[in-house]
């Protein structure tokens, strides 16, 4: 897959909502340029498939159109938590199970089947955390940007986005500590040209 077939699959499925559209592009282009930047510095030293992490950040709330969240412009069926799943069901159709399993794994740092079956989440039970490097850094990097209209196109302090994470449990604060340490390390050195 190039970038250019990952605009094709976008549209594809967006075509009639024009208004998605531009929202999941916008979103998904600072979300794919964070990544790379991330990548790209983290490179120097370890192999990360930078033509994947192109792709899958451009992919990976595809599924968000399906979903009940107007102030998105997307009135589908699904709770807007869903998009993941959704978004991963798409990408199996589409033969592409390693991009399917970043929409699946994205969601804030990731989430347990067993956070999912005592919140009583409108997904299915099973873990679904970023295994792999390329994983964690699109979901590192999407924490860093916000698809409503307040806060669209601004990048959050590492501080807002630990804030955010710690309503949910200590634990998921401090996994994106370490994802902090490891990647903003990596491009604060000066290791990358962005």
């Amino acid at each position: 897959m190039t970038r250019l077939h990952t605009a094709e699959l976008i549209r594809r499925y967006y075509q009639t909502n024009p208004a998605a559209h531009e929202l999941l592009l916008e979103h998904s282009r600072l979300v794919t340029r964070k990544s790379l930047k991330i990548a790209r510095a983290l490179s120097k030293k370890i192999a990360v498939d930078l033509d994947f992490i192109a792709e899958a950040a451009m992919l990976h709330d595809i599924g968000m159109l399906f979903t009940q969240a107007p102030d998105l412009h997307c009135f589908g069926d699904l709770p807007y938590l869903a998009h993941g799943i959704m978004g991963r069901d798409i990408l199996l159709a589409e033969g592409l199970p390693r991009h399917a399993r970043v929409c699946e794994r994205h969601t804030g740092i990731g989430l347990t089947a067993a956070e999912i079956i005592a919140q009583k989440l409108p997904l299915p039970a099973q873990d679904m955390l970023p295994e792999t490097l390329e994983e964690k850094i699109i979901c590192y990097a999407d924490l860093f940007f916000s698809k409503n209209s307040r806060d669209r196109n601004r990048e959050k302090t590492p501080l807002e986005v630990r804030q955010g994470l710690i309503r949910y449990g200590k634990e998921k604060a401090e996994v994106f500590d370490r994802w902090h340490q490891l990647f903003e390390l990596e491009t604060e050195m000066g290791l990358t040209d962005d």
